[in-house]
């Protein structure tokens, strides 16, 4: 319920706030946070673990590190004048030129006077007495704030194999997402890179041009189609600056916010010569199109997926020169597109140069690690440097890193071990002022356009309540039962739910939960965001306002 201003008031003591609001990651989503809560006149501080701005595009600087969205549709939206002064200088930027973005944005919007650096939060306890949060930082020391606001990712707690002896190699190793910020020589070594999801492959195609020998260790294949990449030259930048409005436009009417959407035609009801030179045009076409571009079964109908499956599989055939390679990188587990498919320039050719190996460790299992390298079942080898590229604990593993206790004391680990529900990825119940940027059931796909509205959303929320000096926000539990109904709702049918992925809350690297979840908003753009409205249009009746 909604109380008056006066009664909110005399409900709490003084809280002795040091700030309004803490947000915590200088990634994309704490950036916009960050510059939103300002523009309101709160007083805020955002912390961040690393040493500068970027999020993502800060930890992971490993070689051939890019987008998968189109560049000129994951910037920004929100400033004119960013768009019109920004250029991309590839369809698909990498690393570096991501981090330059970010780190302009945070010097043109002046964000850097507000963020703490090297500041690891390591616990959040909500004190309900004074309807405020207290962090404590690694380092001891303690702020209180009103609203906690969460930018802290759901792939950035790396996870590493749980192999024997990893601490005995002698050589340099390390995870791709904790990439040394200084260079590192791999010309000419003996290098081993164990994984081949999106980073191992991105990874895996750029260094086997330099290294000595790379041996790759994989477990699972994953469906990958190609990039395209191209530079874009200046006329056409000035197409694309002069269109802003209209690819912006196309992301938010898309399901998942790319620049693409999927083909009103089922995959059989055209003639198999139609839907073979359909196929054809998505594998020449750039990005995401043969994913979120395809015909609009291809993910919820197993027959379906099956055709597209093996339409990829033959060109990873015709691809890589080796017939047992080629069989060894086509997965047999699960169909295209029900995991989040890597974009790659040249990666299956990699496994047709002399210099490059790929390990089964189905096959062959990894036994141990010693100081020289690595053991198999079948034989040792030698290496100069291992890379890690063994993924994330995916949705959960950066709140859990956190020590989060909000009312009568209740730990978040334990609510969500219990069950994971939350409202609009947003709220959860027993965590009163704490509102996450792409929680758990939000909506993902090309996220700053889901960032953007979920920072947006928050803002308008604290902005109502500031206005009316309301101190406390919670959803109902029955609108987080609620809302968790209508996430499994949504994800009922839907192939990529009946896998084991990061999607799906499933990482091997783990210790104890293996349980597959229901962990992301299946539905689309446009009904999530339709959701989240009609809740500001009652008057936010389904959250306890005070």
């Amino acid at each position: 319920m909604t109380q008056t201003a006066t009664n909110s008031r005399a409900l709490i003591p003084e809280a002795n706030l040091d700030f309004d609001a803490i947000v915590i990651g200088a990634g994309v989503a704490g950036l916009y946070q960050l510059y939103r809560l300002r523009n309101l006149g709160m007083r805020v501080q955002l912390f961040e673990a690393g040493t500068g701005v970027g999020g993502t595009w800060y930890w992971n600087r490993y070689p051939g590190a890019r987008f998968d969205s189109e560049s000129y549709s994951y910037g920004y939206s929100f400033s004119q004048e960013l768009l019109d002064e920004w250029d991309w200088s590839e369809h698909f930027a990498s690393q570096p030129e991501i981090l330059r973005y970010l780190q302009h944005v945070a010097d043109k919007f002046d964000l850097y006077k507000d963020i703490q650096f090297s500041s690891e939060v390591k616990s959040a306890t909500y004190r309900d007495d004074t309807r405020s949060w207290e962090i404590q930082l690694q380092d001891g020391s303690k702020f209180k704030c009103r609203f906690l606001i969460t930018g802290i990712g759901l792939l950035s707690q790396p996870t590493l194999p749980k192999i024997p002896g990893i601490d005995s190699f002698k050589g340099q190793s390390f995870h791709t997402s904790r990439w040394p910020h200084e260079s590192v020589s791999y010309s000419g070594k003996r290098v081993a890179v164990i994984g081949t999801g999106a980073t191992g492959v991105q990874t895996i195609q750029e260094i086997c041009k330099d290294v000595g020998h790379l041996t790759v260790f994989q477990r699972r294949p994953n469906w990958c189609a190609p990039l395209h990449n191209a530079k874009i030259e200046p006329d056409e930048m000035k197409e694309i600056r002069a269109g802003y409005e209209e690819i912006f436009e196309t992301c938010n009417q898309t399901a998942a916010g790319f620049l693409h959407t999927a083909d009103s035609r089922s995959t059989f009801e055209v003639s198999a010569d139609e839907r073979y030179e359909f196929w054809e045009n998505l594998y020449a076409s750039k990005g995401f199109g043969i994913w979120q571009g395809n015909f609009k079964d291809v993910l919820i109908d197993p027959k379906a997926n099956e055709a597209m499956s093996e339409f990829v599989a033959n060109k990873i055939r015709q691809r890589v020169e080796d017939p047992d390679t080629a069989e060894k990188l086509i997965p047999k587990d699960h169909g295209f597109g029900t995991r989040r498919v890597p974009l790659e320039t040249r990666y299956y050719e990699s496994y047709n140069r002399d210099n490059v190996e790929l390990v089964d460790i189905i096959d062959t299992p990894i036994e141990k690690v010693t100081p020289d390298g690595i053991v198999t079942t079948d034989r040792s080898f030698e290496f100069d440097l291992i890379i890690y590229a063994t993924g994330f604990d995916a949705i959960l593993g950066s709140y859990n890193k956190i020590e989060i206790s909000g009312v009568h004391g209740r730990r978040l680990k334990d609510q969500w071990d219990d069950e994971l529900s939350t409202f609009l990825g947003i709220q959860i119940n027993n965590f009163p002022n704490l509102f996450m940027i792409l929680g758990p059931h939000a909506l993902l796909g090309n996220n700053p356009r889901s960032i953007e509205f979920n920072v947006e959303w928050i803002t308008d929320l604290i902005g109502h309540m500031t206005a009316r000096n309301l101190t406390r926000a919670e959803a109902t539990a029955e609108a987080v039962e609620s809302w968790y109904q209508h996430v499994l709702e949504q994800g009922e049918g839907l192939l990529a739910n009946q896998i084991d992925s990061w999607m799906t809350g499933v990482n091997s690297n783990l210790d104890g939960r293996q349980k597959r979840i229901i962990a992301r908003y299946s539905g689309t753009q446009t009904s999530y965001r339709q959701r989240c409205n009609e809740v500001v249009e009652s008057g936010y009746a389904e959250l306890n306002l005070m």
